[in-house]
């Protein structure tokens, strides 16, 4: 199945699109969807962890959407040249004794022929936040359009 844009990315506009096909996605929470996006067999590096294939992408997805509750990511194009792309990120969540974290990233991407990611390193860090120093405010799901990016928030 095809993912578009496709790869070669030649234009800031085909690397954004992406980038927010993306962060729509991982918006939705839901592991399946997510892990449509990445291929049989891709590799992942999520801070420490390793991961291979898209069952065990699932798996992570369900695990870590269980524990970081009310969910919200913004995602930023930093860099992106042929099938590869760097992004920047950063995500508020809550645990489950309701205290809230900002977790900020960096993930390099690389993409296959069709559109569909083969490898994910991720390298992450969290952030305690008070309840009242979240700026990622709209009703789960897809980030409005309307709504503030990462550098438009001063992160």
């Amino acid at each position: 199945m095809s993912r578009p844009p496709l790869p070669p990315f030649t234009t800031l506009e085909d690397a954004q699109q992406k980038a927010r096909a993306a962060e729509d996605a991982w918006n939705s929470r839901d592991p399946a969807r997510v892990a449509l996006a990445y291929t049989q067999d891709s590799r992942w590096r999520n801070r420490v962890e390793f991961i291979h294939g898209r069952a065990a992408i699932e798996a992570f997805l369900t695990r870590k959407w269980a524990r970081e509750m009310d969910y919200r990511l913004i995602k930023e194009v930093w860099g992106f040249r042929q099938n590869r792309m760097a992004v920047r990120f950063a995500y508020e969540w809550r645990d489950d004794s309701g205290h809230w974290f900002r977790s900020y990233g960096n993930e390099l991407w690389q993409f296959d022929a069709v559109g569909v990611m083969a490898e994910r390193h991720a390298s992450i860090n969290d952030m305690p936040i008070k309840e009242a120093d979240r700026k990622f405010l709209w009703p789960l799901g897809r980030r409005p359009d309307d709504h503030p990016g990462l550098s438009d928030l001063g992160l």
